[in-house]
């Protein structure tokens, strides 16, 4: 069985080909990150026009890279939520289009569901991917990102239960904002992991803050990262943070940006090990965009006893290839096809 998936939820435009829900065959990813970057973020209507300008081309390259033709294709799966309107429409108006027209399947994807399936890839003829072994269930999911920090367990697939999740700031998105307030650039995570290289994480005493349960937060401490460089410049709280870039030098911004790093990778580790305690899960996975900081995989990989997989990091952020996984896995468990005729978006879809 082969599938091809399309994601187009904020400003990557991809399609990957996946067999049998293990073997990646393609994935073809376009971004449009640095028609962004000079607002310093994603600006909607840009990500919008850039995936009508490139989707018809990323589809037929995912099928040149597979060696593929639409004769070869089994069904096709489509991002429909979680994500930007604008950006979701036009790939789910592109995957219905080709459902009707090849007379192909649809199934509609849950974007966050997605990342988890990135780990089920776990072989490859395309070179430059490391690809490890299957997970095994119960199997315990962490899911980080711009907008996501979650912690689930599945005890199969389709069937899991949320044990808690961050009730302010997504992890990704304190990474933003922290490397903003340090002039660091956009995409966050990157610069401030970059600059941290350079940093010490013991320069500063950053709080972790003490959530129930298996829930997090991470807006105090963005707050604590933005109270402290008021504090190194001899400014109170009253100082605009967008002034602050210009007068900390950079050893204070590498020095504050590793022990934020530090600390927000803590907060979700901390967390993990007393689920993982808790629960005994068979296999740990990671997923989405900030699966692929190397500061939160160090410290995982030192703490976790349980098995631990970690995908690719080119599978990590947005790609088709890992809607397609998902796709196969919900067509093996006859999970219900979506009408081609009437699939609509879900911006604010949950997992």
């Amino acid at each position: 069985m082969k599938i091809i998936g399309i994601e187009t939820s904020c400003d990557e435009t991809a399609a990957g080909i996946v067999e049998d829900g293990r073997k990646l065959l393609s994935n073809v990813v376009s971004s449009s990150m640095d028609l962004h970057r000079i607002y310093g973020g994603v600006v909607p209507e840009i990500a919008a026009r850039s995936h009508i300008e490139v989707i018809n081309g990323v589809i037929e390259q995912s099928l040149k890279e597979a060696r593929c033709d639409w004769q070869d294709i089994d069904s096709i799966a489509v991002t429909y939520g979680a994500g930007l309107g604008g950006s979701l429409l036009i790939g789910v108006m592109a995957a219905r289009t080709l459902a009707i027209t090849k007379k192909l399947p649809l199934f509609a994807a849950n974007h966050v569901l997605g990342h988890v399936y990135a780990n089920f890839i776990t072989a490859t003829s395309l070179p430059g991917y490391n690809v490890t072994s299957s997970p095994k269930f119960p199997m315990m999911a962490i899911i980080v990102s711009g907008g996501h920090s979650q912690l689930v367990l599945f005890y199969n697939h389709f069937d899991y239960i949320l044990l808690g999740q961050t009730q302010d700031d997504a992890i990704g998105e304190a990474f933003d904002k922290v490397s903003k307030m340090l002039g660091l650039g956009y995409p966050g995570g990157p610069a401030v992991s970059a600059k941290a290289k350079d940093g010490n994480p013991d320069s500063f005493n950053f709080p972790i803050a003490k959530m129930p349960g298996y829930n997090f937060s991470f807006s105090g401490l963005k707050t604590a990262v933005l109270r402290r460089s008021q504090e190194l410049i001899g400014e109170d709280y009253t100082f605009p943070s967008i002034k602050l870039a210009n007068r900390l030098n950079e050893a204070q911004k590498a020095d504050l940006a590793a022990s934020f790093e530090y600390v927000a990778c803590k907060t979700i580790v901390e967390k993990v090990k007393e689920a993982v305690n808790e629960y005994s899960p068979s296999s740990v996975v990671i997923a989405g965009g900030v699966a692929a900081n190397r500061e939160l995989r160090r410290q995982l990989t030192e703490c976790i006893k349980s098995p631990l997989l970690m995908p690719d990091i080119k599978l990590c952020t947005d790609n088709g290839a890992m809607i397609a996984t998902l796709g196969c896995f919900m067509s093996e468990f006859k999970v219900k096809q979506a009408d081609p005729y009437s699939l609509d978006i879900a911006p604010n879809l949950t997992i």
